[in-house]
């Protein structure tokens, strides 16, 4: 079985842009499959909170993404409000503790 073809080739170029570039638009967003939009937001907001909760990022993180997708793009340009939103989290997350 030889099998030498370019067709067990993945696709060139078919990868979404990576994330890392500069901010996050929306049109960015809108533009990526909708499985890959929350993987793109998390890893904008994942270094954003964890400057503000270093331990708790991940979980902290994971509830944020259950926001829409429009409000998150708003924390990401607003520190102020994501600030609000981390304070927020803790508060729920210390409420749920015995």
């Amino acid at each position: 079985m030889g099998g030498k073809g370019p067709m067990g080739m993945p696709p060139q170029g078919m990868q979404p842009a990576p994330a890392s570039g500069g901010p996050l638009t929306a049109a960015a967003l809108a533009a990526a499959p909708p499985g890959a939009q929350k993987q793109m937001l998390g890893e904008k907001l994942f270094p954003m909170i964890s400057k503000l909760q270093p331990e708790l990022a991940g979980k902290i993180t994971g509830m944020m993404l259950e926001m829409d997708n429009s409000e998150l793009l708003i924390l990401l340009e607003s520190e102020n409000q994501l600030k609000m939103k981390v304070d927020e989290a803790m508060r729920v997350l210390q409420g749920a503790r015995p």
